[in-house]
């Protein structure tokens, strides 16, 4: 089987969140000489296999086999994968069937490698993720086995494959704030308290507002508004409360407690309730850790570029490694049509990809 050919069998299974682990059956038996673990925890599939080659690190390649529901407007049946002029159209084709077909069949053909290989799959990255791939690595601790350095195969590139790696990702911060007054008629405003009056200034020195400096990693914490709304939608009553809801995409030196203390200061003088929650904590490997520049030798010798170090986008489940300070770096195929209708990948992207891995595992 080549890596085109377990990539389509990947395709054809309709393996919407949370998958019910046939797929992660399936990539069991498909690695032979691997010891095989399912850590299935609240309803989640996981799957975890590793093989010992010798004495020397232990690197894991991770991803999820679960796909996001296909929604409207395809051509074709989104779980009937369908090749077209060097692409193959199918829903999970970039995020991230590709990357877990190509480093599968990597593992599957490399019989040589210093330390430990192991694979991390879980079938719930596009739901909740409680019980995914957190929950693996709590296990691997608790057993002494974590990981040393991870690879995290999501679509990372951006004009070109090979173009960019993810050497971190930013947090996530989600922020509601209720803003108390006295609600009253619009003709007597000074018999009322309005929130929105009393928080309008606030506003616009919080709105956009940057939170640090960022550094040479990442771009500054930004305090981003999502939703402002209160009173009645009449005109003649003033409300008596506002609320406000934000999410902040935060770097390495921003955090809920240094956000909190941001608002306070701003907040002064008006009644209000914050509520604060952590979706992720944000990470970053250092550039000159082993894997990345593994990973940057790879990229360079099989297509001939260098490619950028980023931390932009949302969050993935490379977040859990971080947590761990496993060093964690993500490449994959180009990043353009995810979770959209006719989702696809180059069909040569697929096969660099796991050129890609060959070459890393092999010169690691």
């Amino acid at each position: 089987m080549t890596v085109i050919d377990l990539f389509l069998k990947l395709l054809s299974a309709p393996s919407v969140t949370p998958e019910d682990g046939r797929l992660l059956d399936f990539i069991s038996g498909y690695l032979p000489g691997y010891t095989v673990r399912r850590i299935d925890e609240g309803g989640v599939k996981n799957l975890f296999m590793y093989r010992r080659f010798g004495e020397g690190p232990h690197l894991c390649f991770a991803g999820h086999v679960d796909v996001v529901p296909p929604g409207e407007g395809w051509h074709s049946d989104p779980f009937v994968p369908r090749i077209e002029e060097g692409a193959i159209y199918a829903r999970g084709a970039q995020d991230m069937k590709s990357g877990v077909a190509a480093f599968v069949e990597a593992m599957r053909r490399s019989e040589h490698f210093g330390g430990t290989l192991s694979l991390l799959l879980t079938s719930d990255e596009e739901g909740e993720a409680r019980y995914g791939t957190r929950i693996v690595l709590e296990r691997l601790e608790r057993e002494g086995m974590l990981p040393d350095y991870a690879i995290v195969a999501e679509p990372t590139c951006e004009e070109r494959f090979g173009d960019a790696v993810k050497i971190g990702r930013r947090g996530s911060i989600n922020g509601v704030l209720e803003i108390f007054g006295r609600q009253g008629h619009a003709a007597y405003p000074e018999k009322a308290l309005n929130p929105v009056h009393r928080f309008a200034p606030v506003l616009a020195r919080i709105a956009g507002a940057d939170l640090d400096a960022g550094d040479e990693h990442f771009a500054p914490s930004k305090l981003v508004i999502t939703d402002i709304r209160g009173g009645m939608e009449v005109t003649n009553v003033t409300p008596g409360s506002l609320r406000v809801m934000f999410n902040v995409r935060n770097n390495t030196h921003t955090d809920a407690a240094s956000l909190e203390a941001f608002l306070r200061r701003e907040l002064e003088g008006l009644e209000y309730r914050l509520d604060l929650s952590v979706s992720a904590e944000p990470f970053v490997t250092d550039p000159e850790s082993r894997v990345v520049r593994a990973l940057d030798r790879a990229i360079e010798k099989v297509l001939g570029s260098r490619p950028k170090h980023s931390t932009v986008g949302g969050t993935s489940d490379a977040r859990f490694f971080g947590a761990h300070r496993v060093k964690t770096v993500e490449f994959g195929v180009r990043n353009d049509t995810i979770h959209a209708p006719n989702e696809r990948t180059i069909i040569d992207e697929v096969e660099g990809l796991y050129r890609v891995f060959r070459e890393l595992i092999e010169g690691f």
